[in-house]
């Protein structure tokens, strides 16, 4: 097949939708398919090599939000939309951006949804132009479904199918204002009908959208996300709590400082607050000597005062010594942090699709403790790789202190975890489950 795949880049943030579909383009193009990766608004920081390399990013942030400021913008000289667009500008644009609340840009997505008739439809045209002058796709991938407005046009100028991705859209449109909030879900479900498949990431945010969107139940897929194991141990060579060799040992084993993680963005909604809160507890309850908490993941901007405020609190606790905060590493640094960890923890309590931060996690061996919300019983049920706790700090706390105290069982489903990573929840197998939903469609 000849695909499409349009991703938004986040700029300087990692942004894990942009690594899930940068793998599969990878995958994809490994299976036989002809895949062209075209980002959006800003250049996408990836921890893998970028399967977008030397396409020009269409939409450009700057332009896009100018042209929904005013309606100069929208008529500006080519040479002055271009410059506006050029790499050097988007690049300084991306380093300085910070997290997009959904607040701010309400009139700005339902502008967007709106596609053709829309304050960006110089962009769309720059966009449907530039891909006629590609190979005739069979099908256009959407990153997520807030790209629909593109689909109306899409088919209409290439003569092809759209499929639209879901990923985490929901959580984003709740937390705009009313009236806004009520237009933009209205008017998502109208253009929704346009699209000809949808593939979500669990069955729990496949049956919520559908919902949600009033999608027929066959026009919705589940295709588990999955990642690369580039730089993961095939297997662990242990013998016990001590005489084995360093490399390809367990977590529990190699490090023998019981070590709780987290490695996501360092924002409220994935939690960060929680389970500082749940640290501080096992912390008081002082029934696992030495125990140190490690936060890795993305931290730009706007998310900086948020983690100050953490770590005051932590410090007021008299914990903030035994807590390490990694921001913003490598590929190869995230994946050695995950394998320093004992257990590991992301309690986000919106309604969080996937999470991929926690196959990251059990690719490591690292068993993982989440709260009964959302995707995550889906997920460690699919696995056998962690527990299951109510939505508070101290059932949090009590699971994974469980945990901590039975080593054994600790490496039982951090083991069982890794195997299930492995068996169904690769980058291949997740490009397998696509290829074979769009044969279909």
């Amino acid at each position: 097949m000849n695909l499409v795949q349009i991703t938004p880049g986040a700029g300087g943030m990692y942004c894990g939708n942009c690594f899930r579909d940068n793998a599969l383009v990878a995958a994809l193009r490994r299976r036989g398919h002809e895949v062209l990766m075209v980002p959006l608004y800003l250049p996408m920081t990836l921890d893998e090599e970028s399967q977008a390399a030397g396409v020009p990013t269409f939409f450009g942030g700057i332009n896009v939000y100018l042209q929904q400021q005013s309606a100069f913008f929208r008529r500006v000289p080519k040479w002055l939309h271009a410059l506006l667009d050029s790499p050097f500008l988007l690049k300084l644009a991306a380093g300085r951006a910070a997290k997009t609340r959904a607040a701010d840009v309400g009139e700005l997505s339902l502008s967007m949804l709106r596609g053709e008739e829309g304050n960006q439809v110089r962009e769309l045209d720059e966009l449907v132009a530039w891909l006629k002058t590609q190979p005739r796709p069979d099908v256009v991938l959407l990153s997520n479904a807030l790209l629909v407005g593109f689909t109306r046009k899409l088919k209409a100028e290439l003569g092809c199918k759209v499929v639209c991705n879901l990923q985490g859209e929901d959580a984003y449109l709740d937390s705009m204002p009313s009236p806004l909030r009520e237009q933009v879900w209205a008017l998502l479900a109208e253009r929704c009908r346009d699209c000809d498949l949808f593939l979500a990431p669990s069955r729990y945010f496949g049956d919520t959208m559908a919902r949600r969107l009033s999608l027929l139940p066959e026009k919705v897929k589940v295709v588990f996300n999955g990642i690369s194991l580039d730089g993961y141990s095939d297997k662990w060579q242990v013998t016990g709590d001590t005489g084995a060799s360093e490399a390809g040992l367990s977590p529990a084993t190699r490090h023998p400082s019981p070590t709780l993680g987290y490695f996501a963005r360092m924002c409220r909604d994935k939690g960060l607050d929680l389970l500082v809160e749940t640290f501080i507890e096992l912390k008081r309850r002082g029934t696992v000597p030495g125990l140190k908490l490690k936060v890795g993941g993305g931290c730009g901007p706007g998310d900086e005062p948020f983690v100050a405020q953490l770590k005051a609190h932590l410090r007021r606790a008299g914990c903030l010594g035994d807590v390490e905060f990694h921001p913003n590493l490598t590929r190869e640094q995230k994946v050695s942090f995950l394998q320093s960890l004992t257990v590991f923890s992301v309690p986000a309590l919106y309604g969080e699709g996937f999470g991929l931060y926690l196959i990251e996690a059990l690719a490591a061996g690292v068993p993982v403790v989440q709260p009964r919300h959302a995707a995550f019983p889906e997920l460690v049920e699919a696995t056998g790789g962690g527990v299951i706790a109510e939505s508070n700090a101290a059932a949090l706390a009590a699971a994974i202190e469980a945990l901590l105290l039975d080593p054994a069982r600790a490496r039982a489903l951090g083991e069982a975890g890794r195997h299930a990573v492995r068996e169904r929840f690769t980058m291949e197998q997740m490009a397998a489950g696509v290829e074979a939903a769009l044969a279909v469609s």
